[in-house]
């Protein structure tokens, strides 16, 4: 099995999580200036696999956007190529004028030595990147810089062959021995020199709807951005784009949803993760609501109760409530006093049910006051009562209101996972309104 260090952000403590992240593709890649919306809480899995010289590593990441400026080239550069194969989501890059937008099966090409900024999309991305020193690069420096920046697909040709290999490397380090990674360097060394020489020596024009599918990523994280804004209306995003309402309208057109459509079911993905959220169960419903760009109550529990089949308030208690008592994991503790993540028992123990297992990322929670406690049987009996309703909600809940998405490259998951049927597939529950599942797709 090859050599590799993984970086799970979901282990560390939240304060911690993006900082951590910051410093590790720094030492992955190079310096950076790295920025996210999710920084609070960030999450982000990374497997970093050495093959000599050659570094690939798999990930999967919450939005970020990174920075490399010309002083922090100046500070340090590793002289390196970077190519990420994008898996999942979708991303944007900008070498001063020069642009380009990248869709699934994209190769993204660049370089340590120049300054860029690079943008993924509002959802998570998995990708699989590549860090190769330029010196193994057998192609002469200006002609391998012709490379940077262009977009190049993972489908078909030399790019297609890279791509297969790298995949097939991330999923499955078993078969190989320690030995054998230089070897494997040598092997992604010659296909990025191939994929570089083909890209050069048939400059293949980029598609004319280029240009707009950047635009088209462009205008979704702006959206995404100013979700809070009640007066986020399609005159005003067209406005802050310098393009007409009716070019908008085309944008969303070819991806088959509207522009309201978009923000709505956006807005309302948003409030169901914080109605789902313990942390936040004594915030009122309509400050959720506000919070996401519906300023009147009744509109939200309309727009809420249409999406989900629920009103939110309702939703809410059910959803509590059904992770509540799927834990039934001691008494003495009342659903609205979680215990704090990594907090122990301490103290004798009075009862059996005050041993909790607080092994787990959020601790446990009791399931009974403390006066029941004096009652063992009365305890035992309402235990299984409350586990038995639990279940029975919690299998509601995800009937109404799961959806899955499936993705084949079980390592390159983020936390959060289930297995299904087959073997390197795994599902990703989705919050996105059920309504809006088959129209809202990503930028390809």
């Amino acid at each position: 099995m090859l050599h590799e260090s993984v970086l799970r952000t979901l282990d560390l403590p939240v304060a911690d999580r993006f900082e951590v992240w910051t410093q590790r593709l720094g030492h992955t890649h190079a310096p950076m200036d790295l920025a996210s919306d999710r920084a609070a809480d960030y999450r982000g899995h990374q497997r970093v696999i050495g093959l000599g010289d050659v570094t690939v590593w798999p990930a999967t990441f919450d939005h970020l956007v990174f920075r490399r400026t010309p002083k922090l080239v100046r500070q340090s550069d590793p002289e390196a190529f970077h190519l990420s194969l994008l898996l999942r989501g979708e991303g944007e890059a900008a070498w001063g004028r020069q642009q380009a937008a990248y869709g699934i099966r994209d190769f993204h090409i660049n370089c340590s030595s120049r300054s860029y900024e690079i943008t993924t999309g509002p959802d998570p991305v998995t990708i699989v990147g590549v860090e190769i020193p330029r010196t193994l690069v057998a192609l002469p420096t200006g002609h391998a810089d012709q490379a940077i920046g262009r977009r190049i697909s993972g489908r078909e040709g030399t790019g297609a062959l890279l791509a297969q290999f790298l995949v097939q490397l991330a999923v499955d380090t078993n078969p190989y021995r320690p030995s054998d990674a230089p070897r494997l360097g040598t092997v992604v060394a010659d296909l990025v020199t191939a994929v570089f020489a083909h890209a050069v020596d048939e400059d293949i024009r980029l598609p004319p709807e280029t240009h707009d599918r950047t635009l088209f990523l462009r205008v979704k994280a702006y959206v995404h951005r100013h979700l809070a804004d009640p007066e986020l209306t399609p005159a005003r995003i067209a406005a802050a784009h310098h393009i007409s309402r009716s070019h908008l309208y085309r944008l969303f057109r070819a991806e088959n949803v509207s522009v309201a459509a978009y923000v709505r079911d956006r807005r309302l993905a948003n409030a169901h993760r914080d109605l789902t959220d313990p942390t936040l169960s004594t915030t009122p419903v309509h400050a959720v609501g506000a919070r996401w760009g519906f300023p009147r109550a009744p509109e939200f529990t309309r727009a809420f109760r249409t999406a989900y089949g629920l009103p939110p308030g309702e939703f809410r208690r059910q959803t509590l409530s059904a992770a509540h008592a799927a834990r039934p994991r001691g008494c003495g503790r009342s659903a609205n006093q979680p215990r704090t993540p990594g907090q122990r028992q301490t103290g004798p123990a009075k009862h059996p049910c005050d041993h909790r297992d607080t092994s787990g990322p959020e601790g446990g929670f009791g399931t009974a006051e403390p006066e029941a406690c004096q009652d063992r049987g009365g305890v035992l009996a309402r235990l299984r009562r409350v586990v038995r309703r639990g279940c029975q909600l919690a299998a509601q809940t995800a009937a109404a209101n799961s959806h899955h998405t499936y993705f084949p490259l079980s390592p390159l998951l983020m936390s959060g996972c289930q297995p299904h049927s087959s073997e390197h597939a795994f599902t990703i529950a989705s919050p996105l309104p059920p309504s809006s599942r088959s129209s809202s797709k990503s930028a390809t």
